[in-house]
């Protein structure tokens, strides 16, 4: 295992500057997970990790050395990859032991190693079979063996799981992090499935047009989103976002959002922005439907029922927002709800975007 930075790290293509200057330090045994929308950098920045793509600048060290001109293969890292990339005419037992043998490892070693590591992800009865035999759970399961036996300082993961069903996205999110604390391993996981994020991460680290945007644990990252890319893409659903105007009235400060008038509590007033354009963010778990008269209509559009969870689609003064309410909740289209904000979780950010 070893800590893993990064120094001003860029990579361009002809012109076109794909990964911007960025640094990044990821600590010895961390689960780091990069995240952000296709096309953001997350994959290219893996492969500069992993030596598939030279830097265009920076430097990247794994623990206490410099790898930006060390070949792939004596960086001591592992990867696995989405498409899982085992050898179709050989076994199970044969794939994971691959890399082994062609380092010169004795047989007996490499069948001890290959065994340990099966019990562990559960795929000892599998280790004859090839991979056409295999469901894509169980070669997911061996891609991760193959990288476990070789006990790399950094494991690399490039969105293990998105072709897989649901269920075994699930299965295999809750292996890989009880991998992550058997083993205490170094991991940096891509994914653009901001659940697979929170549910797996150590550390966020939200990425947009080849920048870091911001990083941190999954809570800060929840709790205290930076600007409203971050706080529209971590959360599901998504924080609704509302356009408006904050001005004090006496000791307190309301925001107004196209006659919607909202009261905000002072904490969250850090810079007093009376009479500018701010946008007001709020979760859409801290809106709650309420029989008063006196509070703001929404008009339903869409009624999604998920068991112990009812989420509404709402127009509300012409925006479009989510009401996430805990139970069932049977509403009709067109129905027009009275809707309450809980003050003290609104979040506050400037016309640009920026967190206030």
């Amino acid at each position: 295992m070893a800590n893993l930075e990064l120094c001003q790290v860029s990579k361009n293509y002809a012109r076109a500057q794909v990964i911007k200057p960025l640094d990044l330090h990821i600590e010895d045994g961390q689960f780091t997970v990069l995240v952000g929308p296709s096309g953001c950098g997350k994959s290219t920045l893996l492969r500069l990790i992993a030596g598939l793509e030279a830097i265009s600048g920076g430097d990247i060290s794994i623990g206490s050395q410099i790898v930006n001109h060390i070949e792939p293969a004596k960086r001591d890292v592992a990867m696995v990859f989405q498409s899982y990339a085992l050898y179709p005419h050989l076994t199970v037992s044969e794939n994971m032991a691959f890399h082994m043998k062609s380092k010169g490892v004795d047989a007996a070693t490499r069948q001890k190693k290959v065994a340990a590591v099966a019990q562990i992800l559960d795929i000892t009865p599998l280790l004859d079979r090839l991979p056409k035999d295999l469901s894509g759970g169980q070669r997911q399961r061996v891609a991760m063996g193959r990288a476990m036996v070789r006990n790399p300082k950094v494991f690399l993961f490039d969105e293990p799981l998105s072709n897989l069903d649901a269920q075994l996205r699930m299965e295999l999110r809750a292996e890989i992090k009880s991998l992550h604390q058997q083993l205490k391993t170094t991991i940096v996981y891509v994914t653009h499935d901001q659940v697979e994020a929170m549910t797996l991460a150590d550390k966020i680290v939200v990425m947009k047009d080849g920048y870091i945007i911001q990083q941190g644990s999954p809570l800060e990252i929840y709790d205290q989103p930076n600007c409203t890319f971050v706080a529209q893409f971590i959360g599901s659903p998504p924080m609704n976002l509302l356009a408006g105007t904050l001005t004090q009235q006496n000791d307190r400060w309301v925001a107004d959002c196209q006659g919607i008038r909202l009261e905000v509590s002072a904490k969250h007033v850090a810079n007093r922005l009376s009479e500018q354009p701010v946008t007001l963010g709020v979760r859409p778990n801290q809106l709650k439907i309420v029989n008063h008269s006196d509070h703001p209509l929404a008009t339903v559009k869409v009624v999604e029922m998920m068991g112990d969870v009812t989420l509404l689609h709402l127009d509300w003064q012409g925006y479009a927002i989510y009401l996430q309410h805990y139970g069932r909740f049977d509403a009709n289209p067109d129905q027009q709800l009275a809707i309450e904000v809980n003050a003290e979780a609104i979040h506050l950010f400037a016309s640009d975007g920026a967190r206030l």
